[in-house]
């Protein structure tokens, strides 16, 4: 017997019983058969009961849940502690306001506890970063602070299924450079394990590296990582639901899918690039330095030869052709940033 049966026969018994009692008054007060109206309320109550119980009782009851299965746990704590405070500021204006006249002394009271509510929700909720940093001991520093530096700690980075798949994000965590904790929803989880499903060999193996760097992630990263079930009710997109997510959680989104990176930049999300960031820490190599490098294979233009360096950017040596599978040093004579990367140019030193 399922639970909205059960409420649909206690509502249908509650206003058949309210129907039988109205229908009896208004027969009484119309001077007319009392059974013909009680029959005829009774059996309206009941319908009614049974049809509009669910939805005025566990229709709403699944939202609210819902939508605090979606909420953040500070935000939920801070929700609630905002309303204690509104209604206790309720409950003290509530005397005053009782001693107006009518009909305000009964009608004030009841708005100014809607209202001192709705307001202490809303004012704990904008102001959480700062409950959450009081009662955990940090000190959130901000503009104006004497003898401190500007800044605001970050509490999540939403990792997306391109950036675990790629498994450079294990290596960064593993220095420490990432700070607060790599949040996983849990549909990206799901989406990985889809991938790691997948009838077609290249994409389940792609899904597989990703559990496994998961996995290794949340046994070795100097950073914490944290599954969490939140979700975005009406979004079916993994993409879409990451960068709502982000905008929730006033956090940034790690990845290295350029159209997400452009999505989420375009709706004010922040967005951390692991190509962006591999591009920035390459070594940087000045016309006139000196290198030893491998000549590999040769090079579009005649005469040319091809090296590679340990971070992958291409070295074009001219006249290296002759150096082939020979280790050599050569001289920068220019460097080109395109959008693949970093080019370096050079010749041989002799």
């Amino acid at each position: 017997m399922s639970i909205d049966f059960i409420f649909r026969i206690l509502g249908m018994i509650v206003l058949a019983a309210l129907g039988l009692t109205g229908g009896v008054k208004l027969a009484k007060a119309a001077s007319a058969d009392p059974t013909l109206y009680a029959t005829v309320f009774t059996m309206v109550g009941a319908l009614i009961g049974l049809i509009v119980t669910p939805w005025v009782t566990l229709r709403p009851l699944g939202v609210l849940r819902a939508r605090l299965r979606q909420m953040p746990a500070g935000q939920l704590v801070a929700s609630v502690f905002g309303l204690m405070m509104g209604l206790i500021v309720a409950l003290l204006l509530a005397y005053p306001l009782s001693l107006l006249p009518e009909p305000y002394r009964y009608l004030l009271p009841l708005v100014g506890a809607i209202l001192c509510s709705y307001l202490g929700v809303a004012v704990m909720i904008m102001r959480q970063q700062d409950i959450v940093n009081l009662f955990s001991g940090k000190r959130l520093l901000r503009v104006g602070d004497s003898g401190g530096p500007t800044a605001r700690e970050e509490r999540y980075v939403l990792l997306d299924t391109s950036v675990i798949i790629d498994g450079r994000i294990a290596d960064v965590a593993q220095t420490g450079f990432i700070t607060g904790t790599l949040l996983v929803p849990r549909f990206v989880l799901n989406e990985l394990q889809h991938i790691a499903d997948s009838s077609d060999m290249l994409r389940r193996n792609r899904g597989r590296r990703g559990l496994d760097i998961l996995n290794h992630l949340q046994k070795d990263s100097v950073t914490p990582v944290q599954i969490t079930d939140m979700d975005v009710e009406d979004v079916r997109e993994v993409d879409d639901k990451l960068i709502m997510l982000a905008r929730q959680l006033s956090c940034p989104i790690l990845t290295n899918d350029y159209n997400l990176n452009r999505v989420a930049e375009l709706q004010g999300v922040p967005v951390l690039n692991i190509n962006e960031l591999a591009n920035a820490v390459k070594a940087v190599y000045l016309p006139g330095e000196t290198m030893q490098i491998k000549v590999i294979q040769e090079g579009k233009e005649t005469g040319q030869g091809v090296a590679y360096l340990d971070d992958g950017t291409m070295i074009v040596v001219e006249d290296g052709r002759r150096h082939i599978n020979q280790i050599v040093n050569v001289v920068v004579t220019k460097v080109l940033q395109t959008a693949a990367g970093r080019m370096i140019f050079a010749k041989p030193e002799n």
